[in-house]
């Protein structure tokens, strides 16, 4: 019992992180915002494990750990990401800046609450909000408003197209390779934040070279799937 409610607490700490990233973002701090948003990844990237280690489902299965989860990914994937674009002024400024961080925001919302938003083979349906990721990648490469509103808009429009994401620690395809890839990016987003405001490219390329693995391999599972729905389907079908 102990060890499933601690499990439950490491999850809830995101909140907390959450709150101290709108705190940095407040007081003009982005790359301490980013820093606790790592942190906030790394929780999120642990907890599943070591609740299913515990079985935190058998233990307390009156305590919705799941809905937990969502709610601590929206405020730190989504969320805070959008607060922070927006507070650094790489939204632009008044009304646009204002719409071009609610829409992503009402995205999320929709696909936060899709009862298929996770596949039964550990797939993510459409772009799983990796707004905080986005941000990294705004502020380490100093994007301009143009390149930001398009990377948002599109990557809005993917959240409602069916393609299926990788999920790091429950895809089964590769998984040893995977979870080895977004360590090293872990390291390499740490690397970065330290060298800003002058990142370096070598450590860039590597943080984008995993960005790349995990775009191919998730295309390659969603087409794989879709070709066993149609080896499945009876003829004539």
């Amino acid at each position: 019992m102990a060890a499933a409610w601690a499990v439950h607490l490491y999850t809830m700490s995101g909140v907390a992180f959450a709150l101290l990233t709108v705190v940095a973002v407040i007081e003009g701090d982005t790359v301490r915002a980013l820093w606790l948003g790592l942190v906030a990844m790394v929780i999120d990237g642990t907890d599943g494990m070591l609740a299913r280690q515990v079985r935190v489902k058998e233990v307390v299965p009156w305590f919705d750990g799941a809905l937990l989860d969502n709610i601590v990914d929206y405020l730190t994937y989504a969320f805070t990401p959008m607060v922070l674009l927006w507070s650094a002024g790489y939204l632009g400024e008044g009304t646009w800046a204002q719409v071009l961080a609610i829409v992503p925001l009402v995205a999320s919302a929709f696909q936060f609450c899709r009862t298929d938003a996770k596949t039964e083979d550990h797939l993510f349906t459409g772009f799983p909000s990796y707004w905080n990721i986005l941000a990294f990648y705004v502020v380490v490469m100093d994007l301009g408003l143009t390149a930001v509103t398009a990377l948002l808009l599109v990557c809005t429009v993917l959240v409602f197209v069916p393609v299926g994401y990788v999920y790091p620690s429950r895809t089964g395809t590769l998984q040893g390779l995977t979870l080895l890839l977004t360590t090293i990016w872990l390291v390499a987003y740490a690397v970065l934040l330290a060298q800003l405001p002058d990142p370096s490219p070598i450590w860039l390329s590597v943080s984008l070279v995993y960005v790349a693995y995990y775009v191919v391999l998730s295309i390659y599972l969603t087409l794989q799937r879709r070709r066993s729905v149609a080896a499945a389907a009876p003829v004539g079908a």
